[in-house]
């Protein structure tokens, strides 16, 4: 039930900031205003979704940011639980797999297929790398 909370409370809070860009950009239009905007219509929506797949099915769909890593991250604490070798492991992996994309991306001649490649995987590595992180502070 919390975590229908969560999303409840993110599509109010979506929806709130959407009303107010929405008068900004009746004044003055910017090119970051309507990016904002956009990107916030597409969290509302998943948050629509996600709690309109909950009330129908009794499940989350997952796709939702704030479910994925909510998920995640319970599959990481019971990871450390039951297997804490394998726990480690997957963190050193995934400590290394941070260091290769940012020493990828300092690389002078890269095309921007590959930047953009890189830091998607990068930006994924991290993200994992700050949960096991969390999970092992919580712990602790």
């Amino acid at each position: 039930m919390q975590k229908a909370t969560i999303i409840y409370n993110d599509r109010v809070n979506t929806w709130r900031r959407m009303v107010i860009i929405d008068a900004e950009l009746d004044k003055s239009p910017t090119p970051d205003l309507v990016s904002e905007l956009a990107e916030l219509r597409i969290r509302n929506l998943l948050c629509f979704s996600e709690l309109e797949t909950l009330n129908n099915t009794g499940k989350f769909r997952g796709k939702h940011p704030l479910i994925k890593f909510f998920s995640v991250r319970q599959l990481l604490a019971k990871l450390r639980k039951d297997d804490p070798e394998q726990f480690l492991y997957d963190f050193s992996t995934c400590r290394d797999n941070v260091k290769r994309y940012s020493s990828f991306l300092k690389r002078k001649e890269i095309t921007d297929d590959q930047r953009k490649k890189w830091e998607k995987q990068h930006d994924k590595h991290s993200s994992r790398l700050e949960l096991m992180k969390e999970v092992m502070s919580n712990e602790s």
